[in-house]
């Protein structure tokens, strides 16, 4: 455990390999010579726009890390650009991380299933061991016990901790105090990864908080969720400058096309963000009310509580609901595959007029007449966020 109050980011941590590693310099990585580029020579790009790109916007190749789009993510979170990476979504970080700090064969992976599959297939894809520490079924909701999950890194000799929160399939979070506390105790040996993908809809204030204290604790965010631009794919990792500046090293060139950087601009814009948080907010009174319903639904056993845009449902006949809904043309998540989850669907919470079409396909047989409290506010499909 290192000192309380250090905020270094333990160097031992990176593969040791790459830890002198400098990285593949794009043609957009040069030094700069102070005198303004007018004519670029250096990176074999044509010399005239594409026909189906008239204004000539793809021609160059992007910048690596865009640094008015790191800027606009920064002031975001309240934070410096030197602790940001963009990259092409979540997973994207995910696969960095394990790269950057693992070695094949060793350096393992802690999970608590059920959980988001991409972390165990990151590891798994660079030959590095998985542990699982299952979390517990309350029959409210699941928790993660940290305590349990930094006696496992210990014994296995974990270099990287991940934990998702809001969880994913569960809707769970992990309170603060307790990934603080894990960063802190296994800050000598491994980097604990909170994936708050869907922080957005959650009442806990984000990790991001607790960078300052933890050099460890890296927090991931994404706009494929709350923002709406999941098509775009746009993840960013929050961390330490010493860990960024490694996994900026050992990522592809180039991650993120000019257009979908100009995008994610304007989503970040203050306009957007307004429409985005408004977006939010009639998520949030959406899951209210269906959560309410879907509880009193005959043939669903357990709704856990949930601080996503989704449900996670334990039903007694899964096979019937999802036949149920499909003649209705409607789709849900299969979660019967994840341990734990034989009896389970997931159900993200959509529009106004999608959840009343949701709950009459599911009350039809039984009682065809039974009105919805629902919103039918088209409104809500057309959102700017």
């Amino acid at each position: 455990m290192t000192t309380r109050g250090d905020t270094t980011f333990p160097a031992h941590l990176v593969r040791p390999d790459l830890r002198d590693f400098a990285g593949y310099s794009s043609a957009r990585t040069s030094a700069p010579t102070g005198i303004p580029d007018r004519i670029w020579l250096n990176a074999n790009e044509s010399g005239v726009a594409s026909p189906a790109d008239s204004g000539g916007g793809s021609r160059r190749y992007p910048d690596p890390q865009p640094a008015a789009l790191v800027e606009a993510f920064a002031d975001l979170w309240a934070t410096t650009p030197d602790r940001v990476v963009v990259g092409r979504g979540s997973d994207e970080a995910i696969e960095l991380l394990v790269r950057s700090l693992c070695r094949a064969g060793g350096d393992g992976v802690v999970v608590t299933s059920p959980t988001f599959g991409m972390y165990a297939v990151s590891a798994r894809l660079h030959g590095v061991p998985v542990t699982d520490v299952p979390q517990t079924d309350d029959g409210l909701r699941w928790r993660v016990d940290t305590a349990a999950v930094a006696r496992a890194a210990r014994e296995h000799g974990a270099r990287l901790v991940f934990v998702a929160s809001p969880g994913n399939p569960t809707g769970s979070v992990v309170p603060l105090r307790e990934i603080a506390a894990l960063a802190e105790e296994l800050a000598d040996q491994a980097v604990v990864v909170v994936d708050e993908a869907y922080g957005e809809f959650a009442q806990q204030r984000s990790a991001i908080t607790l960078l300052e204290e933890h050099p460890t604790l890296v927090v991931l965010r994404t706009l494929s969720k709350a923002h709406a631009l999941a098509g775009a794919r746009v993840g960013i990792a929050l961390a330490h400058p010493d860990l960024v500046a490694v996994l900026r090293r050992v990522q592809a060139p180039y991650p993120l096309p000019a257009p979908v950087t100009e995008l994610a601009l304007r989503a970040l814009s203050e306009d957007v963000l307004h429409a985005t948080a408004q977006h939010v907010g009639e998520v949030l009174r959406l899951r209210d009310q269906v959560g309410r319903w879907l509880r009193d639904l005959d043939d669903v056993r357990t709704v856990y509580a949930s601080e996503a845009n989704f449900f996670l449902v334990r039903c007694d006949d899964p096979d019937a609901l999802l036949h149920t809904l499909g003649a209705a043309g409607i789709v849900v998540r299969d979660m019967r595959h994840l341990p734990g989850l034989h009896d389970a669907l997931r159900i993200t919470i959509g529009t106004g007029p999608e959840m009343a079409a949701l709950r009459e396909a599911l009350t039809a047989s039984s009682s065809p007449t039974t009105s919805t409290d629902i919103s039918t506010d088209t409104s809500t499909e057309e959102s700017p966020a």
